[in-house]
């Protein structure tokens, strides 16, 4: 691995001097490739925390632009970039948080097909889309890529975060479950309304998207124990985390 300059070891002491990363976990962030999927509400958190980390690269896929109505919760983008691509929004913003942070920027919608071409490229995938058929893709795409995948969602005043890795085996010997074991089939198109039609709180996908960097930096550093098989529940209204344990269903072999 590449060795941390004077300027970065100043810059991440902090973390240096925690035993679970250690310098050694600082060079496995600053080798990472992380995808970002979406520079939205999960999004802008997961960016902002990840580059202030020191993960080397960070890919941004996103087709959207800023808007006023984003700014509530979309905390990496400001007023003066009302209009611009949210990636060269988020671009400049992280480029001034650490300068030694490769952006790798894609003005695209995520796809399979998108997925075939450059998934390939980045050790782990973090999905803070907002819709279900993103979702399904990109979980779908990093089962086959064999990536792991940290994939967050919000509500109203509630969210949820877990972590994929379907194509290893567990202690019992069993593959991991994947995104379609927790949720086998998106809802009919139309039964759950977005954010524009119920609202949300800003203040909400700040929690649930530091959660997806959190869990994004334990499986770079090797750090703790990963959201496998656990979904992370939030009830902002009640201040209450909850964890829901849960297998594969499906069947199949590791290949």
């Amino acid at each position: 691995m590449e060795p941390l300059s004077p300027e970065e070891i100043e810059r991440y002491k902090r973390h240096i001097l925690l035993p679970e990363i250690g310098g050694v976990g600082q060079q496995r962030l600053k080798a990472a490739r992380v995808l970002v999927i979406g520079a939205g509400g999960l999004g802008a958190p997961v960016l902002l925390y990840l580059a202030a980390a020191g993960v080397g690269t960070l890919g941004l896929i996103d087709d959207d632009v800023v808007s006023l109505s984003n700014l509530q919760r979309q905390v990496i983008h400001d007023s003066g970039t009302i209009g611009e691509l949210k990636t060269e929004s988020a671009r400049n913003t992280i480029a001034r948080l650490n300068p030694h942070v490769r952006i790798l920027a894609y003005e695209d919608r995520f796809s399979a097909v998108w997925a075939d071409t450059h998934l390939k490229g980045f050790d782990l995938i973090i999905d803070g889309s907002d819709n279900f058929d993103t979702r399904y893709a990109a979980a779908d795409a990093a089962e086959s890529a064999r990536r792991p995948l940290v994939t967050g969602a919000v509500g109203r005043f509630d969210g949820s975060v877990t972590v994929l890795k379907p194509y290893e085996t567990g202690p019992d010997g069993r593959l991991l479950p994947g995104y379609r074991d927790l949720f086998p089939a998106p809802p009919p198109q139309g039964l759950i309304p977005n954010c524009a039609e119920t609202g949300i709180v800003g203040a909400l996908t700040g929690v649930i998207g530091t959660i997806m960097a959190m869990e994004a930096v334990k499986a770079i550093t090797g750090a703790g124990e990963p959201l496998i098989g656990r979904l992370l529940l939030y009830d902002a209204l009640a201040a209450r985390f909850e964890t829901v344990r849960y297998k594969r269903r499906r069947e199949g072999t590791t290949a």
